[in-house]
């Protein structure tokens, strides 16, 4: 949550309106008005006393509820979990169905396979935008990520020269497993027929 939702919903959760918030912190309604539509942010003085008067840290006051902001992180990584298997069962399926539809339909076939991959590339996409609003780029942080656990303690070893070469290894790896799995499928499905 941002702050302007915060100090509205506790303004209205202590009874207060604008006007009566404004003359405890001893700032005009204007000002409130002004928080709470987003135009401006108060200073750190001002924050003090609205922590004071509401009896929440500034934690609570300006990052918003732990427990709601947890929750989402939860789901996001349920989310990221569901959509990598999805890419991985695309991708296997890809890659094993080469063989036999250039055996059924002959060139025309592939079209079958391209539809397939472009699935399991939907998903890789939305497991990188997931991983771009989290700034979660590494294995480790990724973990992190979806146990729930600190990301800063991650990031905090994160080495760009390594994962950069460890991404290059990944992908060069795969499409190593992924061409040969596609020739042997090719190969036993014209050696089969």
């Amino acid at each position: 949550m941002n702050f302007n939702k915060q100090l509205k919903l506790y303004r209205e959760r202590d009874g207060y309106s604008q006007e009566e918030l404004a003359e405890k912190i001893y700032v005009t309604r204007q000002t409130i008005s002004k928080w709470e539509n987003d135009h401006t942010y108060p200073d750190i003085h001002n924050l003090i006393a609205l922590s004071t008067l509401f009896d929440v840290t500034l934690d609570e006051l300006v990052k918003g509820d732990v427990a709601i902001m947890k929750n989402n992180q939860h789901i996001e990584a349920e989310k990221m979990n569901r959509l990598s298997w999805v890419m991985i069962v695309f991708i296997v399926l890809t890659v094993l169905s080469i063989g036999p539809v250039m055996l059924l339909w002959d060139w025309y076939g592939l079209g079958i396979s391209f539809v397939l991959w472009g699935i399991s590339m939907i998903a890789a996409l939305k497991i990188e935008k997931i991983k771009k609003e989290r700034d979660v780029q590494t294995y480790s942080e990724i973990v992190a990520f979806i146990d729930g656990e600190d990301l800063e303690a991650a990031r905090a070893k994160r080495d760009k020269k390594r994962d950069r070469w460890n991404k290059t290894k990944i992908v060069l790896g795969f499409s190593l497993v992924a061409g040969v799995l596609a020739a042997i499928s090719s190969f036993l499905w014209v050696w089969l027929s």
